[in-house]
C-alpha cells in the first residue's frame, strides 16, 4: 500500500508528531510510506525523520530559504477551508488551502491520514476520488469546544475510518455525534522501547514530563511533594517540560517551590530529548493532570521500567495502568492522595521494584510493531472493499458533500450576521 500522512508541522516538537513518526516508520518496512508536512521551518526534523518514510513539505518558513513562502501575498490572508475552530487557525492561510487542496487533488495513495481536525476536514473536502480517507484524534471529544464539535459532525461523515487514542473517546464519538458509515476504531499511540536499559528503580529521583500548562496540574505535584519531603527529606523531584511564551506557568511554579522551601528539592528541567535518558534517573514517575488524550508520558515511563502514580483523569490513564499492579491511580485533583501513592513507593524498595517490572512488563503491548499492525489491518480492509461497496460510499459523499454546502452555507449567513451585529456595536460605542 501507498500510505500518507498529512502533519501539522514534522519539523516541531509533540506528541502528534511522535507518534506519527513511530507508526510511520513501522509501517514504512512493508508498504510505501509518506509524512507530508503543511509547514517547514528548519531544515531537518527536530525529532529525527523515520527511517524509510519520504518526507514532503507544502509551505517553507525557512527565511533563508530561496523557496520561502512568507512574502507570498496569500499566506496573509487567513484560511476559509481549514475551520476556525481549530487551535492552530491562525496558522493557516489562503496559500495554505490552495497547497493543501493540490496535494490531495493529485494525490495517487491507497490510503491518506489526517492527523489533526482541521487537516481531517482538508482531507473530506479537498481528496481526490479514490484514496481511503481516515482521520485520526489525539485530542478527545470532549476536549474540543462546541464549533469544534459541530464541525466535526458535519465533516467527518466523509471519512471512512476514525481512529481515536483510546477506547473511552472512540465510544464517545460512536455515542454522541451522528457518523453513519465511519468506522471509529480505538487504537493507542505506538511508544517504541528504549535503547538503554531500564531503571533499576534505586535512585531517589521522582520525575514528571509535560507541558507546562494548567491542564498538567503540576502546581498539585509541588504540594504533593512538600508533603513527601517532610516523611522523606532524601527524595527530589525533577520537572521536564516548557510552558507557552508568557512563561506564566512557570514562573507561578517557581514561585511554589520557593513558598514551600522546596528550591533543594524540585527543579524546573526545562527541555530534554530524547527523554528516556531522563526517565532511568527516576524511580518513580508523577502525572498529575485533570485530564490527558492519552497519557504518552505514562507509557514512555513505563517503557524505561519506571512505575507511574497517575490521577485517574479522562481518557487514557485507565486504559493504560492496572491499579496497584504496574502503577498508582488516585483522584483526580487530591494532593493527600498523589502524595500517600508516592510515599507508598518510596518507603517499600521491593514494591517499587516489582512496580517498575510489572509497568515494564505491561507497557509492550504499546510496541510499534503491534500498534501499526492494528492500523495496517485496517488500512487493508478499508482497501479491500468491493466495487459496490465503493458505490455506496460514492453515494454517501454525495449527500454529505451536498448537506455540507448547506450547513456550509449557513454557517457563513451566520457569521456575517454576527460581523454586522459588532461593527454596529463598535460604531454605536465610537459616537457615544
Amino acid at each position: 500500500m501507498h500510505i500518507s500522512f498529512l502533519l501539522h508541522n514534522a519539523y516541531g516538537i509533540g506528541g502528534t508528531i511522535r507518534t506519527t513518526f513511530n507508526l510511520a516508520q513501522n509501517l514504512a518496512e512493508r508498504h510505501d510510506v509518506e509524512i507530508v508536512s503543511v509547514f517547514r521551518h528548519r531544515d531537518e526534523p527536530t525529532m529525527g525523520a523515520p527511517a524509510g518514510v519520504t518526507m514532503k513539505h507544502l509551505v517553507d518558513l525557512r527565511m533563508q530559504s530561496p523557496t520561502c513562502d512568507v512574502h507570498d501575498p496569500e499566506y496573509k490572508r487567513p484560511a476559509k477551508v481549514f475551520p476556525r475552530a481549530d487551535g492552530r487557525h491562525k496558522q493557516y492561510s489562503r496559500l495554505t488551502d490552495a497547497r493543501i487542496a493540490a496535494h490531495l487533488g493529485s494525490l495517487r495513495a491507497d490510503v491518506v491520514v489526517g492527523t489533526r481536525p482541521g487537516l481531517n476536514v482538508h482531507i473530506v473536502r479537498q481528496t481526490r476520488p479514490g484514496p481511503v480517507r481516515v482521520g485520526q484524534e489525539h485530542l478527545t471529544l470532549d476536549g474540543h469546544g462546541y464549533r469544534m464539535r459541530r464541525e466535526i459532525e458535519l465533516r467527518y461523515p466523509l471519512l471512512d475510518a476514525l481512529t481515536t487514542v483510546t477506547e473511552a473517546d472512540a465510544r464517545a464519538y460512536r455515542t454522541r455525534l451522528k457518523l453513519p458509515g465511519v468506522r471509529i476504531e480505538g487504537i493507542p499511540n505506538a511508544v517504541p522501547a528504549p535503547a538503554i536499559a531500564p531503571a533499576d528503580s534505586s535512585a531517589k529521583w521522582i520525575i514528571a514530563a509535560g507541558r507546562l500548562t494548567k491542564v498538567k496540574r503540576y502546581d498539585l505535584l509541588v504540594k504533593a511533594f512538600s508533603k513527601v519531603v517532610a516523611a522523606r527529606p532524601d527524595w527530589r523531584l525533577r520537572i521536564y517540560g516548557t510552558g507557552d511564551a508568557t512563561g506564566n506557568e512557570r514562573n507561578a511554579l517557581r514561585v511554589l517551590i520557593e513558598e514551600r522551601g522546596l528550591n533543594n528539592h524540585v527543579f524546573l528541567m526545562g527541555n530534554a530529548n530524547p527523554l528516556e535518558p531522563e526517565w532511568v534517573k527516576g524511580s518513580i514517575a508523577a502525572v498529575t493532570s485533570s485530564r490527558e488524550s492519552f497519557g504518552m508520558t505514562i507509557v514512555e515511563a513505563m517503557r524505561c521500567g519506571v512505575p507511574v502514580v497517575s490521577t485517574d483523569c479522562p481518557h487514557g490513564p485507565r486504559e493504560i495502568i492496572e491499579d496497584g499492579v504496574d502503577g498508582r491511580l488516585v483522584p483526580v485533583g487530591d494532593v493527600d492522595a498523589i502524595a500517600d501513592a508516592l510515599l507508598a513507593l518510596i518507603n517499600d524498595d521491593d514494591l517499587r521494584r516489582r512496580t517498575g517490572q510489572a509497568a515494564l512488563a505491561a507497557s509492550a503491548r504499546f510496541d510499534p510493531a503491534r500498534i501499526a499492525e492494528r492500523h495496517e489491518a485496517l488500512f487493508t480492509e478499508l482497501v479491500g472493499r468491493n466495487e459496490s461497496g465503493r458505490s455506496r460510499s460514492a453515494a454517501r459523499d454525495a449527500l454529505h458533500r451536498g448537506r455540507g454546502v448547506l450547513y456550509g452555507g449557513i454557517y457563513s449567513l451566520r457569521d456575517q450576521a454576527v460581523t454586522v451585529i459588532r461593527a454596529g456595536i463598535r460604531k454605536g460605542k465610537k459616537t457615544s
